[in-house]
């Protein structure tokens, strides 16, 4: 089965600021933007920002609480992201196996020739 890649997903996942706020979401559940700007090297509004790229491509689910939203990591859309991962790293994987047995019998073949010549 092959798995469609999402580039706007990854292109979320990419950014390091990003990632952080979801290993922080989910360690701990639910945070606002006002607590992840307490955790973070950035501006409350810089938080707001990436929660909302997060929020676009489905990683993060918005909760109303009051004047802010509890926001949290959706589990079955990261879920997607790691098969992506997977997949990629899987084709890579496949790639990279070519790669050597093409490699090998090069070098299987140059051998070869220098016994016959030498």
């Amino acid at each position: 089965m092959t798995v469609a890649i999402d580039d706007e997903l990854w292109s979320a996942i990419g950014d390091p600021t990003r990632r952080r706020m979801l290993d922080l979401l989910l360690a701990t559940g639910s945070w606002t933007a006002t607590s992840l700007s307490e955790r973070l090297p950035v501006t409350r509004q810089a938080v707001a920002k990436h929660l909302a790229v997060l929020d676009r491509v489905g990683l993060v689910e918005a909760t109303p609480a009051g004047r802010e939203k509890h926001y949290r990591v959706d589990e079955a859309q990261l879920s997607r992201a790691v098969a992506q991962l997977t997949a990629v790293g899987d084709t890579w994987d496949a790639r990279l196996r070519r790669i050597k047995q093409i490699a090998e019998t090069i070098q299987q073949t140059k051998t070869q020739e220098e016994k016959r010549n030498g």
